[in-house]
């Protein structure tokens, strides 16, 4: 099968979008398809090119086996509306185009999180005739709304008309998690093209290993209790309040928190440990793919937040796979949703109310002080990580996409049967998501 993938972020970035199409084209073309993937110059997410790169207006490469075009957008810092939105137009023009002049595909896909990526999926989709799978990552516009980039007006309201559009245009539509699924279904999109694929953890790279000795030295964590962040720093966190959390901690020297990677907040939060003078903080460089499991060594706990708004109850954080395979405890601050209870019903983690520093910082000081906790809590994350890998996603994303091109119909696996009527049960009578109802496995 010939795939032609539309993706505003592919690596050398590093946020979850550019991973998965990544590790699941690796995989397709292990497979025998040929995958050809139109993206950009990486620059995600400060708006930087990376060094090595240039803002061509096309430009070819191979990159494990998959045939990577790069074209030419705006580019900028991934923190303003208007900034952003110009960003991702552009690459709506020059990826189209660029994929008008592909040799003929199967079929065509195009992922969000912003979908005038999934427009330009549509309009080649229209124009040469193809088969076109809508990857649905994120409610856009709504989490635009979530983060408090923008109040909710006459423009968030066209958008999404744009947004209800995209989803009735598609041949099929993948959605990363049961609960962006079931939004879609309450607007009246045909659930039965509706494929649920959750992210994935690639268990080859990530597994249980001892403490980076080397790491613990470069910064000064010997005998301490590592609580942390590993992950894009955006404006969806809220990892203000974290900070919060961390300066209310000052009198338990044996407690630090780590945070690593790149992201618009990343900046502010440096400032907050600069004015507040936290030297329980430690906030790191982004690090390479190959880099992040040394770095996930030295954690006693995974921390895992989001910003106290309903968008995030259908959000699942693929760091989460990524901590479960390397066998540790998740502390989760976010809307009792989605995430929370893939976690809870493993037992593989613990439970505080979003964008609450006091009960963030009580429950760490009860990890640090419950070793025995802690174990259990990790075995029990190592035993789920399993359930989700790249494998098994890249799989069954690619038996919808060949289902597709074969005009048979996407099929339902029995886990995602499941996992759909978990989340159904806890759906009030008005269709909204209730963390109050009960839950399948509900043990933390």
């Amino acid at each position: 099968m010939k795939i032609l993938f539309l993706t505003d972020n592919f690596p050398p970035e590093r946020n979850a979008p550019a991973s998965r199409t990544h590790e699941h084209a690796i995989r397709w073309v292990r497979a025998g398809h040929e995958v050809t993937v139109i993206t950009t110059a990486p620059n995600f997410p400060e708006g930087e090119l990376l060094n090595g790169y240039r803002n061509r207006w096309y430009s070819s490469e191979q990159l494990d086996g998959i045939r990577v075009i790069r074209v030419k957008s705006y580019m900028t810092a991934n923190d303003g509306f208007l900034k952003r939105t110009l960003d991702y137009m552009s690459f709506m023009v020059t990826g189209a185009v660029a994929a008008l002049f592909q040799s003929r595909p199967d079929v065509l896909v195009s992922t969000s999180p912003q979908f005038f990526c999934a427009v330009a999926g549509w309009f080649v989709s229209r124009v040469r005739r193809l088969p076109w799978v809508f990857e649905l990552r994120d409610l856009w516009p709504s989490a635009i709304v979530a983060v408090g980039a923008m109040r909710k007006g006459w423009s968030i309201r066209m958008l999404e008309r744009l947004e209800l559009a995209m989803y009735r245009a598609a041949d099929l539509i993948v959605a990363v998690t049961q609960g962006l699924k079931d939004d879609l279904v309450g607007r009246h999109i045909d659930a039965g093209k509706i494929v649920l694929v959750r992210n994935g953890v690639d268990q080859t790279l990530y597994s249980p290993r001892p403490k980076d000795e080397s790491l613990l030295a470069q910064f000064n964590l010997q005998g301490k209790f590592v609580v942390g962040f590993l992950g894009t720093m955006g404006m969806a966190a809220g990892l203000e309040k974290v900070l919060v959390a961390a300066s209310s901690l000052k009198d338990r020297s044996d407690i630090v928190l780590l945070f690593a990677g790149p992201g618009s907040q990343r900046k502010v939060l440096e400032q907050m440990i600069r004015s507040q003078g936290l030297s329980n903080v430690r906030l790191i460089a982004a690090q390479s793919k190959e880099m992040m499991p040394r770095i996930w060594s030295v954690l006693d706990v995974s921390l895992s937040v989001t910003r106290d708004d309903p968008l995030f109850l259908y959000t699942v954080s693929s760091k989460n796979y990524e901590a479960m395979a390397m066998g540790l405890p998740i502390l989760m601050s976010m809307p009792d949703g989605e995430c929370a209870e893939i976690v809870r019903s493993a037992g593989a983690g613990v439970l505080v109310p979003a964008e609450d520093p006091v009960a963030l910082a009580s429950a760490i000081r009860r990890l640090a002080d419950s070793p025995q906790d802690c174990a259990m809590m990790g075995k029990a994350a190592l035993a789920a990580a399993p359930r989700y890998t790249r494998e098994k996603s890249a799989d069954h994303m690619v038996d919808a996409l060949g289902r597709l091109v074969s005009g048979l119909p996407a099929r339902i696996e029995p886990e995602a049967s499941a996992e759909r009527d978990v989340a159904s049960s806890r759906m009030s009578s008005r269709g909204t998501y209730d963390p109050r109802a009960p839950a399948l496995g509900d043990r933390l």
